[in-house]
């Protein structure tokens, strides 16, 4: 099961790492307890549209970035999640996987990603 709230605060830490900064300083400029933003982040409470405007505030993200992020996420996950279960493999075979590297997303460029996927042709299409 795909969790939003799991994705929500992988991308939210992530933001928080590319700018070199600690729980603690985001946390603080934010306004919202260490511990709680540490929650959010890995994805064990859910963040209201209040704290998520706190937390992008401090981050000096938009909040539609941070969203389009978890969008583009959410559907790289749901597409692999009907690539396994349209497609069930025997228990001693396992699938080769090729490696795809992202470098921009609709020629925004992002932080490189690799993307493990089927050694089958696999369409992802950005929109």
């Amino acid at each position: 099961m795909i969790l939003l709230r799991r994705l929500l605060g992988d991308v939210l830490r992530r933001q928080r790492q590319r700018q070199g900064r600690t729980l603690r300083e985001v946390s603080s400029s934010a306004r919202v307890s260490l511990g709680y933003l540490s929650e959010v982040e890995r994805g064990q409470k859910e963040a209201s549209s209040e704290l998520l405007s706190a937390i992008c505030d401090a981050l000096d993200v938009r909040m539609s970035e941070l969203m389009r992020e978890v969008s583009d996420e959410l559907s790289l996950a749901e597409l692999a999640a009907s690539a396994a279960a349209s497609e069930p493999v025997p228990a001693p075979v396992r699938p080769m996987l090729n490696s795809v590297s992202v470098t921009s997303v609709g020629g925004v460029p992002t932080e490189r990603v690799t993307i493990k996927a089927p050694a089958k042709a696999v369409d992802v299409v950005a929109a």
